[in-house]
């Protein structure tokens, strides 16, 4: 199985084109595609700078002429989840026309879509590409050739990964911030090129404070670490 990850810019997307338009970004969490009606289903979830960017970005959405139906579900702060059926884009009708397959969720942000993109063959993925490059301004951003143990191992510790999120998930923003720098500064390096005094410096805080928020947002992230393992494990 080829897998690839592109970076893709078309011109016939309404998310794009409201991502360029507007400050609002677009992930989806599940689509269906009806090969019947030649049209893509999708919920995603909407993501504005703020409660006006979001308005305008849906608003915007709704009224571009490749959105068939665009339906709003909920609705919190700066943050939408919406259900949506557009027409089928070239670069989708290209990609499955070469027997290609999503394999990820895909994020629309600043005029461009990451899409995660699966071939069974080698032949037929570099054709999808040749294909693409003729109508579509995209980048290649990774390719890999799976194996099946390769893609049963990620299908069967999905659960495992998603442990690992919520962990994330969980630090607060100070956690996050302070365990980010703490790593690239060097502070968990043997021997350290950073030290407590460093990162609090960074932060203007005390060390014992810096110390405490370090050592909270460490066991946040072991305690779903543990969790993972005994997932990988049963």
């Amino acid at each position: 199985m080829i897998d690839l990850t592109l970076d893709m810019e078309q011109y016939d997307c309404p998310f794009i084109d409201t991502t360029v338009e507007h400050d609002v970004t677009f992930s989806a969490v599940h689509w269906e595609f009806d090969s019947n009606e030649r049209a893509l289903s999708t919920r995603m979830f909407v993501e504005g700078a703020d409660r006006g960017a979001l308005e305008n970005g849906l608003s915007a959405l709704t009224e571009h002429e490749q959105m068939r139906e665009a339906k709003l579900l909920s609705k919190q702060r700066e943050i939408a989840h919406v259900r949506t059926t557009i027409h089928e884009t070239a670069a989708m009708e290209t990609i499955r026309r070469n027997d290609g397959y999503i394999t990820g969720p895909f994020h629309i942000e600043a005029g461009s879509e990451l899409w995660h993109v699966g071939f069974d063959r080698e032949s037929a993925a570099d054709g999808t590409l040749s294909a693409l490059d003729t109508e579509n301004d995209f980048s290649v951003v990774e390719r890999s050739d799976l194996s099946l143990a390769d893609v049963n191992g990620f299908v069967r510790n999905v659960g495992a990964a998603m442990t690992l999120v919520d962990g994330c998930r969980d630090l607060s923003e100070t956690e996050r911030e302070t365990l980010e720098t703490a790593v690239s500064e060097g502070y968990f390096e043997s021997p350290r090129d950073a030290t407590l005094g460093d990162l609090a410096e960074e932060f203007d805080v005390s060390k014992p404070a810096v110390s405490k928020t370090l050592r909270r947002g460490e066991g946040k992230l072991l305690e779903h670490a543990v969790d993972a393992l005994e997932d990988i494990d049963d």
